[in-house]
């Protein structure tokens, strides 16, 4: 009976504490002529070990609830404790009934310069800059959890859009590039402001339609699930219209152009004239991947 109970505590005590992410960490070098220095090393198991397990919210998680996602860090150029590249943020999460993952989120950020010391402690204050190194990563972290949010329930996403807007504020006191309005059109800044204004209102109402009522379903009913897709994607129309291009259709279409193309190239046949319009209307760069739908 002892036994019983302290395999029933263990277990119960990795459910509570289970952090909220499933984060692949990678810091590549390459360009840099130096990539074996073990700084890039210590940097990588230190960033893995900070995504990882630091408690970024107040829900418990368990296992299998985390989020699975990535992070590639390309140094260009360093010297001393000063490091300047790019980080790639990508996440997905389990569609119901399948083993199929789908993408949420495919950023790449390029204004990504920070310093950083071997070894230094990596420490996260919700209300305060520490370094931004820390910065930067707890925003893509924030928009990673608020994105996977929205998918399963309508702005189920704000406290953690709300966390990403505050690290913003506080990052644009310092001198780096990405928190300001000022730094273009595809910064962290934008990206942040994009997502909450009215101006792009539709976006999230798509993330929750598209993921929830229709991706879902589609182990119940396959063609129902194609007819929602397709109609959760019209919204857009309306958005491209306000503001042509925006950063935020290009990221949704970066994560999800190939998933649009496989899912409507197989299985039921459903009506496609207005949703290939629609896809050509908000998404024209990918035309190619458009004429390839089949059904």
């Amino acid at each position: 009976m002892r036994n019983i109970l302290f395999i029933l505590f263990l277990s119960f005590g990795l459910t509570s504490f289970s952090q909220e992410l499933n984060c692949s960490v990678v810091v590549n070098a390459q360009q840099t002529g130096s990539e074996n220095l073990t700084i890039f090393k210590t940097l990588e198991k230190q960033l893995t070990e900070f995504v990882n397990n630091t408690k970024w919210t107040n829900r418990t998680f368990a296992p299998q609830e985390r989020i699975n996602c990535s992070m590639v860090i390309s140094i260009t150029n360093y010297s001393g404790e000063a490091f300047q590249g790019t980080i790639q943020v990508q996440s997905s999460r389990p569609v119901y009934g399948s083993s199929y993952s789908t993408p949420l989120y495919n950023v790449n950020d390029k204004d990504f310069t920070f310093r950083y010391l071997e070894f230094q402690n990596l420490i996260f204050n919700p209300t305060q800059f520490e370094s931004n190194l820390v910065s930067a990563v707890a925003f893509h972290i924030y928009m990673v959890l608020a994105l996977d949010a929205d998918s399963f329930s309508k702005n189920g996403g704000d406290v953690y859009l709300k966390q990403a807007q505050a690290i913003v504020n506080y990052s644009q006191q310092e001198n780096y590039k990405g928190w300001k309005l000022e730094d273009g059109l595809q910064s962290r800044f934008a990206l942040i402001d994009n997502i909450v204004s009215p101006t792009f209102k539709e976006y999230r109402d798509v993330m929750y339609s598209y993921h929830r009522e229709g991706l879902d379903v589609m182990s119940e009913n396959a063609k129902q699930a194609k007819e929602k897709i397709a109609a959760s994607l019209k919204p857009f129309e309306a958005m491209n219209s306000r503001r042509p291009n925006s950063f935020l259709l290009r990221t949704f279409f970066d994560a999800k152009s190939d998933e649009i193309e496989q899912i409507f190239s197989d299985g039921p046949s459903v009506n496609i004239a207005s949703f290939q319009e629609t896809l050509q209307k908000v998404a024209p760069t990918y035309a190619s991947k458009w004429r390839n739908i089949k059904f």
